[in-house]
């Protein structure tokens, strides 16, 4: 990715922290992350309650970060290693 793209990726993509979020909202898309389609934890069935719990440990240990993309006017999560590597 040349400097033009990677700006335009930092101009796209606004990293939220959880506090700019309302715990309703945050567990909201937290609820919707985990309830996709092809989302895998492993052998073992985990109820809702446990994947959001999971993910939310996940997100205050900063390991999962809250993107928001500008251009299609939604939040997403994403591993904070793999969004310092995008957006450097």
């Amino acid at each position: 990715m040349n400097g033009s793209e990677a700006s335009d990726r930092k101009d796209r993509f606004f990293v939220l922290t959880p506090s700019d979020l309302s715990k309703q909202a945050l567990r909201g898309l937290v609820e919707e992350f985990v309830s996709r389609d092809g989302t895998d934890y492993g052998r073992e069935e985990k109820t809702l309650e446990q994947k959001v719990d999971a993910v939310l440990r996940q997100i205050d240990a900063d390991e999962v970060s809250i993107v928001f993309d500008r251009d299609e006017e939604k939040g997403n999560l994403v591993k904070t290693a793999d969004l310092e590597s995008e957006l450097g």
